[in-house]
């Protein structure tokens, strides 16, 4: 084991000060949060989503103009690009660092990406969609467990971290050594940083412990409402999709915290998306109060971790500083 984190092949790929990207968080991660990661020497990835090109402009000019070009870059939501993708052909005229691609099939846009010389990062929840990410010509694989917060793999098909990094580590380290290997899921502290480093992992992605900070752009309500919760107060269910209009695919769900509404339509789903209406104007109403007895507040596991809303640089500090404590 390195003795030091700042000599992992992730920090030395993209110039870090730890082995720490910032997940791409739609809505959430935009240009002041990944800004604010750049500077404090992690990879700041703005929340590119839906592709939703105004949004983007915005907030990825704002990321350029407060932090380090080399290591800000944007993530999308990959089935969504196949129904739009000029919000990825915008950011690439500006030379991210790197591109993040989640929950789709990466090789369509793997040409594009390369001919813009940034790295290409795909996340994955089973080992099957590893050889696609491979194929796809992928410099980091992010292998993403079920605990983590918002989209995933649904609870019949997804993977525990614990296991699915060390498998990925092996198989990556047997059939493409040279592509690196992020740990997503449940990672809020030095603790699940430095466990990552020694389950084979070169670095993590980390979403609620980022989210839970001063510059992401979720409400202070919701990110207060947050910190009085345990990590029991999650699940990962559709109800949410089905609630704010998002068609995904059937094989991916949401997590997010476990709510009057959310209890409501457990094990209903098919009841509600037939017959939406009634409760999407109850839910649309509550996101509007900020009444989270009925909206989603969407944080994973490791909310449970989280028990202060510190600048994001403090937290990036803080999981570094904990972490190599924690290796020697």
């Amino acid at each position: 084991m390195t003795s030091s984190i700042a000599s992992f092949r992730f920090t030395e790929a993209f110039s870090l000060a730890a082995p720490i990207a910032q997940a791409p968080m739609a809505y959430a991660a935009g240009g002041a949060l990944a800004a604010a990661c750049a500077r404090a020497g992690a990879l700041g990835l703005v929340g590119g989503g839906y592709g939703e090109l105004p949004w983007l402009q915005r907030e990825y000019a704002l990321a350029l103009s407060a932090g380090p070009r080399e290591r800000i870059g944007c993530g999308f939501i990959t089935w969504k690009l196949d129904e739009d993708a000029s919000a990825l052909d915008w950011v690439l005229q500006h030379r991210p660092a790197a591109v993040m691609l989640s929950f789709g099939d990466p090789r369509p846009y793997a040409r594009r990406i390369a001919d813009a010389g940034a790295a290409l990062i795909c996340q994955v929840q089973r080992m099957e969609q590893i050889p696609h990410a491979i194929e796809a010509g992928a410099a980091v694989v992010v292998a993403q467990g079920g605990e983590a917060g918002g989209h995933g793999m649904d609870t019949l098909n997804g993977r525990a971290v614990i296991s699915f990094v060390p498998e990925a580590a092996d198989w990556l380290a047997a059939h493409s050594p040279s592509t690196l290997l992020l740990a997503a899921g449940g990672i809020a502290d030095g603790r699940g940083l430095a466990a990552a480093l020694i389950l084979g992992a070169d670095g993590v992605l980390v979403g609620s412990r980022l989210w839970a900070t001063q510059e992401c752009l979720a409400s202070d309500a919701a990110k207060r409402h947050a910190l009085a919760q345990d990590g029991d107060a999650t699940a990962r269910s559709a109800v949410f999709d089905i609630l704010r209009r998002k068609d995904w695919p059937t094989t991916y769900n949401f997590r997010a915290l476990r709510n009057a509404m959310h209890r409501e339509w457990e094990g209903q789903t098919d009841a509600l998306r037939a017959a939406p209406d009634e409760a999407r104007a109850l839910f649309e109403q509550a996101a509007a109060q900020g009444d989270f007895t009925r909206a989603n507040v969407t944080v994973g596991e490791a909310v449970g971790l989280i028990r202060d809303l510190p600048p994001a640089g403090e937290v990036i500090a803080r999981m570094a500083r904990e972490a190599q404590a924690a290796l020697g």
